[in-house]
Parts: C-alpha cells; structure tokens; sequence
C-alpha cells in the first residue's frame, strides 16, 4: 500500500491493509437463509409480508436440529467473510413441527451455539416468546405451534442456556412481537430476566400491524410500548418501520436501539424506516440481514441511504453536523449501538481487514476510505476477520469454507425435496 495515511480513526491504514472495526448483524433468522430466493413467484396479485409468512412457515416446518446446524453454519461463516463479527440471532423455531418439544427442550437452541461455536462469530442468542397468533389471543395456528412457549417453560430455557455464556456468547431475550405476546405475559418476563440481559421485539414493521394495534389497543404499537414500559438501553425494536413523528423522538429519547433490515424490508415491500429525522433526534440504531436475502453489511448500509435517496430526491441525508460523511456516519452508527444491542460492552479482538490493493481502493486516505468501501461497487472487499483475536476468515475465505459448504448443499438438497 503506497504513501499510508496512519491518522487514527474508524479506519486505520496498516501493512496488510485497512483495518476497521468488526460489524454487528443485530438481527437474524438462520433457517431463513436457505430459503433465500424461493418466495420471488407470484402467489396472489397483492403479494406481501403476509403471503411470504405462509411460505415462510411451509419452510421452517421442514426444520431439524441437524438441518438448523448446517444452514446456521453456512450462513455464520457468510456473514464472517463479509465483516459481520456479532449476531444477534432472534429464535423462534423451538420444537418439533407438531409442537412437542424435543427430548431437549433446548436443541434447537443449542444447534445455533454449536454453529457460531465452530464458525467462530460472536452470538447473542435471543430465545422468542411467542405465544398467540394476534392482538386478539387467539392461539396460534397448527404451523405456529413450534415456535410456541408458555411463560414458565420459556424461563426455564432461558435457565438453561445461561450457564452457556461466555466470551463470545451472550444469551438474551425476545418477544417475538405484540401481537404475539400478551402484556402480563410480557411482565412477568421482565421481572424474571437479569437486569443486563439484551431484550429485542419485532415491532410496526407492518402497516397491518398498526391497523390492528390501533383497532384493539386503541394505540400504534410503538406508542403503546412506550406509554406502558420503561423502554431504555437494552431494548432493541426491530424494524420499527412505521412511525409517527412522536414515535420517532420517543425511541431516541429512551435510548434504545433499532434494528433496521433494509434488504429484507425491501424484499418484503414493508417500507422505509424515517432514518433522517431519527438520526436527527439523536437515535441509535444498528443494521440486521433478517431474512438473509443479502448477507452483506455494505448491501444493508448502502440501501439504508439510498432508500433514503430514492424517498427524498436528495443525497447524502446519512449525515450529521458533526459528521459529513455517509458512509463513516452509517459505520459509526452500527459500532455505537452494538454494545447496548448485543450485551457484548467490550469486544476486544474483533476487526476486519480491508484489501489495500482492490482497485475499489486504489489511492484511499482515511477521509475517503470508509466511504469507497460502502460505495464504489460489489466486490467484497473483506480480505482478513478476526474475532477475540482469532484469524477466522483469511484471503475473503473462512477457514472452514469448503467442508462448511458441502454440508450446506447436502442439507439443502435434502430440505428442498419433494
């Protein structure tokens, strides 16, 4: 690399390269990935969130721990070759597809940890309650019932996986959303957790979701969330798509965080999450790959600006007084919400390595280089990753790429079998 600028900063020239901070993925569902580009036919002439669900649920009925392991592990070293070092993985698919939990209450769970385990990522492991397939309570339908807990049972696998915890392990907590939730149930959850455990919830992802929030509630979701509870740091609202202009400065204010998913809100239709005017509050947020359409934080980063582009008819709107650049404004977003969002304060070790001698990079200075990453093309520019200090993806390859990728095909053909 000629002439390097060693001016610290997000990115920071050295020998090998250009070294910046590890990413956290806030927010993912495993199994999602292998059905990755099978819900782009048409299904009904109003195709939606809500037609991809039931595809969705025909997918994750197909689910096994082993299935789980090989899908997980495939996507966990993507997510590594791409500079994701941390994931907060939000689980949902508990049991067996008929309800009964496994002999294990706990197997599916632990096929995730094994995963991250022996890809190497960072996990924040998010167990979901869900309990009721609406705002009304009606109980879940017969492809839901997997993913079904009732309150005591889902603290006990919460006491289950804790012991697990460990440098690169965190385990959290979930509501899987409102509507799935009732309130008491929610309570006593929270008065049951460890004041530091991580805490995400789907939330107004949905227009339909706000609809019928308002109709039986007599609140938007966000409002009724925050009017009821003491919404702070370890909260994580996923999506939080639709928003009023109090909802916005209400998140910001709390201090919690948003997950924002800009591929998979994308490929799902669900619309654009009000980025300038919460940036303008003062809000934290952080991006997740959810469905894992795209496994790529530049992907996420790059349409999180440019939905916002496309919305507006203006440019650079990722941007504050004090930071002109998009890209080190979206880079630096992503680093100050990770530790609240992933209960990981202190991730020493962890850094991606930018290839100085990709053309995209030809030139760089640490004004620009941040930028010229996010925005000057597809080529996957992530050369070496390290997590706790240990190489585990070199030359843009993990380290077990190919034994991982076979396991993955095998798995794959199995699943997709009629």
């Amino acid at each position: 690399m000629s002439n390097p600028d060693s001016t610290a900063g997000l990115a920071i020239a050295t020998e090998g390269g250009w070294r910046v901070p590890g990413i956290a993925n806030l927010h993912s569902h495993a199994f999602q990935r292998a059905m990755a580009g099978l819900a782009e036919r048409q299904t009904h002439p109003e195709d939606s969130f809500w037609t991809w669900r039931e595809i969705m649920y025909r997918f994750a009925a197909r689910m096994d721990p082993d299935s789980t392991y090989a899908v997980a592990t495939q996507l966990y070293a993507e997510m590594l070759e791409a500079g994701y070092t941390t994931v907060c993985e939000f689980h949902y698919v508990h049991h067996q597809p008929d309800g009964t939990p496994y002999a294990d209450p706990a197997a599916m769970s632990n096929a995730l940890v094994a995963a991250a385990r022996d890809t190497g990522i960072r996990m924040t492991l998010l167990p979901v309650l869900y309990m009721t397939g609406g705002f009304d309570g009606r109980e879940l339908s017969a492809r839901q019932r997997r993913f079904g807990h009732g309150v005591d049972g889902f603290l006990r696998l919460l006491d289950a996986l804790r012991p697990l915890q460990d440098d690169r392990l965190r385990i959290g907590c979930a509501f899987h959303s409102l509507r799935a939730v009732p309130e008491a149930a929610m309570r006593q959850v929270l008065a049951a957790l460890p004041a530091d455990a991580p805490l995400h919830v789907h939330i107004a992802e949905q227009v339909g979701e706000v609809q019928d929030c308002l109709a039986v509630r007599n609140a938007r979701p966000v409002e009724w969330l925050l009017r009821g509870f003491a919404v702070d740091a370890r909260w994580t609202l996923v999506h939080a798509t639709h928003l009023t202009e109090e909802e916005t400065r209400g998140i910001a204010s709390s201090g919690a965080t948003v997950a924002i998913c800009p591929t998979t809100e994308a490929n799902l239709g669900d619309g654009l999450f009000p980025l300038h005017a919460y940036l303008q509050a003062g809000g934290r947020w952080g991006i997740g790959s959810d469905s894992h359409v795209s496994v790529s934080p530049v992907e996420e980063l790059r349409w999180l600006e440019y939905g916002q582009r496309l919305v507006t008819r203006h440019r650079n709107i990722a941007v504050t007084a004090h930071s002109p650049s998009v890209g080190e404004t979206l880079l630096r977003g992503v680093l100050d919400s990770a530790g609240n969002a992933t209960g990981f304060r202190q991730a020493s070790g962890d850094e991606v390595l930018l290839d100085a001698d990709a053309p995209a990079l030809a030139g760089a200075t640490t004004g620009d280089v941040v930028d010229r990453w996010l925005f000057a093309g597809n080529r996957p520019l992530v050369k070496r990753v390290r997590v706790a200090g240990r190489d585990v993806v070199n030359d843009g390859r993990h380290r077990d790429h190919e034994s991982i990728a076979r396991r993955y095909g095998e798995t794959l053909r199995r699943l997709l079998r009629d």
